[in-house]
């Protein structure tokens, strides 16, 4: 497959390939999540002492410890207690790297963090398959360590944004609202599928079988990215931002593929009463990337209501 495959149409739909994997939604766990090898042995309870606790202390990349596994996080920018913590996470085969100019924007208005999952940048190897459950303990243990008490907004792109929307319909106490980046589609095996026959051959035949393989576990993380249903997390503020354009190199089924993505990315609204849906103009699938004034306008909106909604129940 070719480099220029690589960076367009499989960033959308392979992480192993492209270095971003596209994202599902949360429902009922699927039987390769429930059969697969769990990789935190540990809860997210850890032993650390007073000090160990400095989530608004710290500037910098740091090695935190989440039950058994090391893990790589990033924090900048002044913490307030009137502003949720903003946790940035990357797509999948991607490291914190990836959000680093996002994160230096960002920090300028108030706390902003990122991590490494594991098998990803500078964190532990998995021990085995992952599954939404496995990544959520990490995930609450860094929380824990970073965000305390605080409220927090995720901003997931890709893989970040399905492990983001699956997460916070089970942690309303914490998660006060989502940003959702290309984030890879509820049903992806099923309806790449149907998007791409098995009839096709060449380029979207393996296209197709890349993506159904990474959906399977065969990406860096070794997570299982399973066909589910989207489950709502509550009146919490959430923005989906889609790409404008991203099959140009499958021509024969872009057009189904773009139907497919658009379709997968409206299923996301069930999320929330208070979701809303935009196409960024001029964007891949890295739209922090290709419009990064998009991507820090609709998170810092986002932030600013979940502030706001904190507010008003004081």
């Amino acid at each position: 497959m070719n480099r220029r495959i690589k960076a367009t149409a499989i960033a959308a739909l392979s992480s192993v390939v492209a270095g971003a994997a596209l994202i599902a939604c949360d429902g009922p766990a699927s039987t390769a999540e429930k059969t697969a090898g769990k990789v935190t042995e540990e809860s997210a309870e850890k032993n650390l002492g007073d000090e160990d606790r400095d989530g608004d202390q710290f500037s910098g990349t740091k090695k935190i410890r989440v039950g058994k596994h090391s893990v790589n996080v990033s924090c900048s920018g002044n913490a307030t207690e009137d502003k949720p913590l903003v946790m940035l996470m990357a797509g999948g085969g991607d490291g914190l790297d990836t959000m680093a100019d996002l994160q230096k924007t960002l920090s300028e208005k108030g706390r902003v963090c990122s991590y490494d999952r594991l098998g990803e940048g500078k964190s532990d190897q998995p021990n085995g398959t992952q599954t939404i459950d496995d990544s959520a303990k990490i995930l609450t243990g860094v929380l824990d360590r970073l965000a305390g008490d605080r409220s927090v907004v995720l901003v997931g792109h890709s893989l970040g944004g399905y492990i983001a929307a699956r997460y916070a319909p089970d942690h309303p106490d914490r998660i006060k609202g989502l940003v959702l980046m290309d984030a890879t589609i509820p049903a992806l095996t099923a309806d790449i599928s149907k998007a791409i026959p098995e009839s096709a051959t060449g380029m979207a035949a393996e296209l197709r079988d890349q993506t159904i393989a990474v959906n399977e576990g065969q990406n860096p993380e070794q997570f299982i990215i399973a066909d589910t249903k989207v489950r709502s997390a509550g009146k919490i503020p959430v923005q989906i931002i889609k790409h404008e354009s991203q099959y140009a190199e499958v021509p024969e089924y872009g057009p189904a593929l773009e139907t497919m993505w658009s379709k997968g990315q409206q299923q996301w609204r069930a999320l929330s009463s208070r979701s809303t849906l935009s196409t960024a103009a001029g964007t891949g699938h890295y739209i922090h990337v290709d419009r990064p004034d998009i991507a820090v306008e609709a998170i810092q909106r986002v932030a600013a209501q979940a502030a706001q909604a904190a507010g008003n129940k004081r």
